[in-house]
Formats: C-alpha cells, sequence, structure tokens
C-alpha cells in the first residue's frame, strides 16, 4: 500500500504560518459550536470511555486500549515482530510510545468469539462506517467507493488542531461531529511501523470482510487530506479500532 510510504517534513515556512493563523481564526468564526449529546462507558478492564451521538447512532469518541476480550480471557501480546504475524488475534503498542492514542488490533481480535467490544457495544460494519460518512455529508454514490471519497468529512471526524493531528495547508480539523479521530498510525502485515507516524495518520477496522478474500474493510484518514479513505486489506495490519452502541 503505497499510502505508507509518504514522508513528512516539520519544517514549515513563514508564509504557511501566517496562513495558518490568519485562516484559522476565518474557519473558527464561520463556524458556529455544536452540542453534542456525550456519555460515557466502561470496557472489561476498567477503562472508561468518552461517547458521543452522532445521528442515530452512538460512538466511542476515543481509541479503543482493552488487553482483553469481554470473557476476560487475554489477547495476545504481538508486540514483537514475531509475535505480530500470526492469524490469532493481537495487540501492540505504536513503537512503544506511551503518547499513542489506544492499541493497535489486528483483525482477528475483531472477529474473535471472545468479543473485543464491551457489552452493549460491537465493532462497526462497513456499513455503519458509511452511515456515518452519510451523515456528516457524503452522498450514498461516494459511501459505496474506495479510496478518497466524500469532501470534508475527514475535518468533521478529527479532533481540533493542534490536540493531535499536524496541520497542513488548508486542511482542518474541526471535528463537528464529536467523533474525535486520533491520528494513531497503524501496523503493516509484516510487522513494520506505518509511516510517518503518529499525528499524522489513522486507520480503523470494521468489521467486514471482503468476499472470498483474506482481507476486511477499513477506514484511513491522513492529515494531508479533508476526505476519507475507503478500501480493504490484510486481516494481519494493525489498526485502531472504535466501538458502536448496539
Amino acid at each position: 500500500m503505497n499510502i505508507f510510504n509518504r514522508t513528512f517534513s516539520q519544517s514549515i515556512s513563514i508564509a504557511a504560518l501566517l496562513f495558518l493563523f490568519s485562516s484559522g481564526c476565518k474557519k473558527e468564526e464561520a463556524n458556529t459550536p455544536i452540542v453534542h449529546e456525550t456519555g460515557t462507558m466502561t470496557d472489561i478492564e476498567g477503562n472508561i470511555y468518552k461517547t458521543v451521538k452522532i445521528g442515530n447512532q452512538w460512538w466511542m469518541a476515543e481509541n479503543l486500549k482493552v488487553k482483553k476480550y469481554r470473557n476476560r480471557f487475554q489477547i495476545n501480546i504481538g508486540q514483537d515482530s514475531i509475535d505480530w504475524t500470526q492469524s490469532s488475534g493481537a495487540y501492540c503498542l505504536y513503537e512503544k510510545d506511551a503518547s499513542s492514542p489506544g492499541l493497535l488490533y489486528n483483525w482477528f481480535t475483531v472477529n474473535d468469539t471472545s468479543n473485543l467490544a464491551p457489552a452493549g457495544w460491537h465493532i462497526p460494519t462497513d456499513d455503519e462506517w458509511k452511515a456515518l460518512e452519510r451523515f456528516l455529508g457524503m452522498s450514498s454514490n461516494d459511501a459505496d467507493n474506495v479510496s478518497w471519497r466524500g469532501t470534508h468529512e475527514a475535518e468533521k471526524l478529527k479532533i481540533e488542531l493542534p490536540d493531535n493531528w499536524h496541520a497542513y495547508g488548508d486542511v482542518w480539523s474541526t471535528n463537528e461531529s464529536g467523533f474525535s479521530a486520533l491520528a494513531g498510525s497503524c501496523r503493516l502485515d509484516d510487522s513494520r511501523w506505518g509511516t510517518p507516524g503518529l499525528f499524522s495518520t489513522g486507520f480503523w477496522w470494521t468489521a467486514t470482510e471482503k468476499s472470498n478474500t483474506n482481507d476486511a474493510w477499513y477506514r484511513y484518514l491522513d492529515y494531508k487530506n479533508a476526505n476519507v479513505f475507503r478500501s480493504k486489506c490484510s486481516k494481519n495490519y494493525g489498526f485502531s479500532i472504535r466501538c458502536v452502541k448496539d
């Protein structure tokens, strides 16, 4: 997947900074704050997560970080490369970086009958992600497509700058949805860490397999793009997870 082979320059010109600050004021003035219905939920280990109602769906507003299934069975730790490339459920922390927003899981954890999601919640299907995207303004035709889709839905999903995402040109993180998407990067199916890394990209599994393949559907957000990427990949990738209420 060539989306992982990007480089990121940390230097921003003075002109670009001036543009960001001036545009930022205009962006902030143009938007009226939205009041969301919010709550909390707790996983099997006692971790408490913020939740938010978006349309008719209740979503986690944080990435999952549980290390046990709902039945209290321990999920395999796949931090080392030799333990990651397996066909059973595993989790890891991106480069052992404590600032990572949640854990990365392979898709086998999603499909495990021990249940990864807390009671009363589940891993969203590809269609449930589409419902979220349509509520944020994406057309039905775009929602069904692959690759980059929509217009500014990613901006509405990402937590506001500068909390987590790198700034880039006229791409803004408004978090209009309250979803508070975080840039937790990913792990590749050969156990390498995704680049350019934290604060640049975010990937989330769906619970939907690609028919007659060893792949599953996912969503991808990038600091350089205001749209949402939809595709499929090997179940051995490591992505973040958000849960939706039953």
